[in-house]
C-alpha cells in the first residue's frame, strides 16, 4: 500500500469512528485523554496523536475520570520512567469497571520493547489497544478496530523506514511550540535503547519544515524547537542533500519575530559550520545542548559515543569562542558499568573546564536488549548516589557563580507561564529562567527584564522598557 492510500484509508477509518464512538459512548462528544512521558519528541508524538483524536470527533479532558478514551504515550530511557507508567496503568482498573466501554491505549517507546508489550497484555487485562512509535498514523485503524471487534490489540516492531507526512496537529502550546525535523537513531550508545525503539535515521524535506515552521510563525508562534534524536546527522536519504546547518540557517531567514532552537546534538557531528550558523543569526538560541555524558575516555568507548574528551573540548572550546552569552548545557551519567573512581574524577575535571550552565543528572539505569545491560558491574547503587551529590554539589557552585554575575544584566526575555500570584516566569534567549514581577496577560509576550537578584539556580529580576 503507498504511503497516500495508507493514510486515505486512515481518513476512512476517522470519518467510521465519528459515527461509532458518539454511539459507543453515548454523547456527541466523546471525551479523550492523552499524557505523555518521556522526551519532546514524544510531546510532538501526542501532538499528531491529539489531533488525529479531533478529527475522529473527540474533545480532549486533563481529567481521567471523565474521559471515554484514555492514552498514556511512554518512554523506555529509564527505569523509573517505565516504574510510573506501570503504576498509572494500575491505578486505571477502578475507572475501567467503573465504565466498561473505556479504552484504554498505551504506545511509544516502551510499548516497541516485546518483554514491556508481553507484561501490559499479561499483567493489564483492561488495557484494550497497545502500539509503539511505527504505527502512530495508523492510528484511526487501531481504534476503529479496537472498539468494533472488542478485542485486545498489540502492533509493534512494524518500522517501514518511512515518514508519513500530513497527520493533523493539535498543539498545546500557542506560543511555543515542537517542529521535528528527523526520527531515529543510527548511534547505538551502549547504554541507550533509542535506536531499538525508535528505528534508524530519516529525515524530513526540508521544504515540508519550512513550510510547517512558516505556519507555525504567521499563527503567532514565538519560539520553535526544531527536534531529532541527533540533529546533526539530518540529512540522510533525503532527495536533495541538505545538512543540518543549512537547514537551521533557513528556517532563521523567514521573516518575523521568533526564537529558533534545537536538540539534541551529538558530539561526534557537531561540526564548526553549525557553530557558526548559531553565531551569525540573531533569530538561534544561543544554547547549546551538547551531551558529554562522560569525561573518561575508557567510559565513552565502552559507552561506543566516538568521540573523545579532547574532540569534546575543541567544540566547547570553538562555541565559546564564536557565539556571544553563550549556554551550555549537557547530559551526563554517573555509574556506567565499570565506571572507577578515576573515572569520575575525569568527570569532574571536565565539568570544571568547561563550567556548564547547567547539567541534566542520571544514575546509569539498565536498559534490556542494550549491551551494557550485560556488562559487569561491581558497585552498589549507594556507591552511584554518592558520586552524584558530590557532582550536584560542584555544579551548584558553578551555577552560582554563573547567575551571580548575570545581576545587574538586562536581557530580552519571553513570559512563559504564571509562577505564583503576581510572578510570571521568563526565559532568556539561551534558556535561562528568571522570575518577573507582572499579570498573566504578558505570557508569550518578549519583553525586556533586568535581574536583581540571583538565588542559586533561581534568578529574579524586573521588567523595564
Amino acid at each position: 500500500m503507498s504511503e497516500n492510500n495508507s493514510l486515505e484509508r486512515q481518513e476512512e477509518y476517522t470519518e467510521m469512528l465519528r459515527d461509532i464512538l458518539p454511539l459507543r459512548y453515548d454523547t456527541d462528544s466523546p471525551r479523550a485523554f492523552v499524557h505523555t512521558y518521556g522526551c519532546q519528541q514524544n510531546v510532538a508524538d501526542s501532538e499528531r496523536i491529539k489531533g488525529m483524536l479531533e478529527k475522529m470527533g473527540c474533545t480532549l479532558t486533563e481529567e481521567k475520570e471523565e474521559a471515554d478514551i484514555i492514552l498514556f504515550n511512554t518512554c523506555a530511557v529509564r527505569e523509573h520512567a517505565e516504574d510510573r507508567v506501570f503504576g498509572n496503568v494500575g491505578a486505571l482498573k477502578a475507572l475501567k469497571r467503573k465504565k466498561p466501554s473505556l479504552l484504554i491505549a498505551l504506545c511509544g517507546c516502551m510499548m516497541e520493547q516485546e518483554h514491556i508489550a508481553d507484561k501490559i497484555y499479561k499483567s493489564f487485562p483492561y488495557v484494550g489497544l497497545v502500539f509503539g512509535t511505527h504505527v502512530i498514523h495508523r492510528f484511526p485503524e487501531l481504534v476503529y478496530n479496537a472498539v468494533t471487534t472488542g478485542r485486545r490489540l498489540v502492533e509493534r516492531g512494524t518500522d517501514d523506514g518511512k515518514i508519513y507526512e500530513g497527520l493533523p496537529i493539535h498543539r498545546d502550546g500557542s506560543f511555543k511550540g515542537w517542529l521535528p525535523v528527523m526520527y531515529g537513531c543510527d548511534n547505538f550508545c551502549t547504554y541507550c535503547i533509542v535506536p531499538h525503539v525508535r528505528g534508524r535515521e530519516r529525515s524530513r524535506e526540508p521544504g515540508i519544515i519550512l513550510e510547517e515552521a512558516e505556519n507555525m510563525i504567521s499563527s503567532g508562534y514565538k519560539e520553535i524547537t526544531l527536534l531529532g534524536q541527533n540533529v546533526n546527522s539530518y540529512g540522510k536519504g533525503l532527495s536533495e542533500k541538505t545538512s543540518f546547518p543549512e537547514l537551521l540557517k533557513s528556517v532563521s531567514e523567514i521573516e518575523g519575530d521568533f526564537w529558533i532552537s534545537f536538540m539534541t546534538s551529538h558530539p561526534k557531528d557537531a561540526s564548526k559550520e553549525l557553530i557558526d550558523v548559531i553565531a551569525e543569526s540573531p533569530k538561534i538560541s544561543p544554547h547549546l545542548h551538547l551531551p558529554f555524558q562522560s569525561g573518561s575516555d575508557r567510559i565513552l568507548k565502552l559507552m561506543n559515543r566516538h568521540y573523545d574528551v579532547e574532540r569534546y573540548m575543541e567544540i566547547v572550546e570553538y562555541a565559546k569562542k564564536r557565539i556571544k552569552d553563550l549556554a551550555l548545557t549537557s547530559d551526563v551519567i554517573v555509574g556506567f558499568p565499570g565506571e572507577t573512581e578515576e573515572d569520575f574524577q575525569c568527570t569532574l575535571d571536565l565539568i570544571r573546564r568547561v563550567e556548564f550552565t547547567s547539567l541534566f543528572t542520571f544514575i546509569y539505569s539498565p536498559r534490556e536488549g542494550t549491551p551494557a545491560a550485560k556488562m559487569h558491574d561491581p558497585y552498589t547503587h549507594g556507591d552511584k548516589a554518592a558520586r552524584m551529590g558530590e557532582l550536584l554539589k560542584l555544579q551548584e557552585s558553578i551555577s552560582a557563580k554563573r547567575t551571580a554575575a548575570m545581576v545587574g544584566q538586562k536581557y530580552r526575555v519571553l513570559i512563559e507561564e504564571q509562577a505564583r500570584e503576581g510572578i510570571l516566569n521568563s526565559r532568556t534567549h539561551g534558556g535561562i529562567v528568571v522570575e518577573v514581577q507582572g499579570e498573566p496577560e504578558l505570557i508569550g509576550r518578549f519583553m525586556t527584564a533586568e535581574v536583581t537578584e540571583a538565588r542559586n539556580f533561581i534568578l529574579r529580576g524586573r521588567i523595564i522598557g
